[in-house]
């Protein structure tokens, strides 16, 4: 079973995350919040050292492998930054469901808590979730081809700077 945090001594390691919306509910297909997420993903490949081995973006959740000097940071500053700007966006667009995000001391979070960290320490086990992420799209009967969802590693024209070389 994946752990609930990063380990301190794997926190420059390779994992697989999974970042998922409260309730498990469907936000991200309209109002440009793909854009939100795009945008943060390549500000901190560009200003944090992190690089994206592979990633997905779905209705209410995204995955990823990525590789940073700080994994545990990265997570911290991407949740708080996109759960922030994905807010102002549900109050401007969507304002009759801010209350699914809202907790019991009246504070908004768009993520659940846990991002279930797998740190990726073989081979077998990284291409496993690789190939995991990249095929979300055709399980769900998005698109018939892996390589035909957009925001996914999978595109060839992908919107965020994945690292190619694996």
């Amino acid at each position: 079973m994946p752990s609930k945090r990063i380990c301190k001594e794997g926190n420059n390691g390779f994992y697989f995350l999974t970042f998922t919306v409260q309730h498990w509910y469907y936000i991200f297909d309209r109002y440009d919040r793909w854009e939100i997420l795009k945008n943060s993903l390549n500000y901190c490949i560009e200003n944090k050292e992190l690089s994206v081995m592979a990633y997905v973006f779905m209705l209410n959740h995204i995955h990823l492998i990525v590789h940073s000097p700080d994994v545990a940071g990265f997570v911290r500053d991407f949740k708080k930054h996109t759960s922030r700007e994905l807010m102002k966006n549900i109050q401007k667009y969507e304002p009759q469901i801010v209350h699914f995000f809202q907790n019991e001391n009246g504070n908004f979070n768009i993520w659940k808590k846990t991002n279930m960290p797998i740190y990726l320490e073989s081979d077998f086990v990284y291409g496993q979730k690789w190939d995991y992420i990249e095929a979300n799209p055709v399980m769900k009967k998005y698109v018939h081809s892996t390589n035909h969802w957009w925001y996914s590693s999978a595109n060839p024209q992908s919107p965020v700077k994945v690292r190619r070389d694996g």
